[in-house]
């Protein structure tokens, strides 16, 4: 598959979450800013399905042979916890999550490839194929977040589109909530967006 044939595939997974759920959620998060620090705890054990999901879904598009599913939903709720961050509503939750979601997968893609450099580079391996197509898509995805950080100089809505549907695997009609923009709007700038991004990977081709 080309780098560029990734943004014509890339097709969030399908939201499971109930209305009662989201409700659930959304009052959760205002019990958080009266100060019940517990209410975290509810909320992560009410988003936990809809994460996992999202996240066997990044792993598997994104080949990263250091981490799972469970762990990278793992990962993404410390690094919030870490940056001890505020959501206002459900919608800017997914926002977050979504970002988090992001930084957690550039982040082991970029320590395994130091890594791997860090090895000899003549050593031979039974897998040297399947290392070789590893890397390459690990160098993609590194790739297509530097032509995501161009978009956002560019026009910083569509970056966003990108990061809640490539990243954060949203539905159109979430992201349309998170923006508060249209599905018609969304679909508009997802063209645009995708567009951007591969002639942007057309002219800054994956390192060999």
């Amino acid at each position: 598959m080309s780098t560029t044939d990734r943004f014509d595939d890339a097709e969030p997974p399908e939201a499971a979450s109930t209305g009662d759920t989201l409700a659930s959620v959304t009052r959760l998060l205002v019990d958080v800013e009266e100060g019940n620090d517990e209410a975290w705890n509810q909320i992560y054990n009410l988003v936990y399905h809809d994460l996992h999901r999202i996240a066997r879904s990044l792993v598997r598009q994104h080949v990263q042979p250091g981490i799972s599913p469970t762990s990278l939903v793992s990962e993404t709720w410390l690094r919030l916890a870490r940056s001890q961050f505020s959501a206002r509503c459900r919608s800017h939750l997914t926002s977050l999550i979504a970002r988090a979601m992001r930084f957690v997968l550039l982040d082991e893609a970029r320590r395994t490839l130091t890594t791997k450099r860090g090895n000899n580079p003549f050593t031979e391996s039974l897998s040297e194929t399947h290392e070789l197509a590893v890397d390459s898509q690990l160098e993609q995805l590194l790739e297509i977040n530097e032509a995501l950080e161009r978009l956002v100089r560019v026009d910083s809505r569509l970056a966003r589109v990108v990061e809640l549907r490539y990243f954060g695997g949203l539905e159109e009609e979430e992201i349309g909530e998170i923006l508060g923009i249209t599905v018609r709007t969304v679909r508009r700038d997802w063209r645009k967006a995708r567009a951007f991004l591969q002639s942007q990977l057309d002219n800054h081709p994956t390192h060999s």
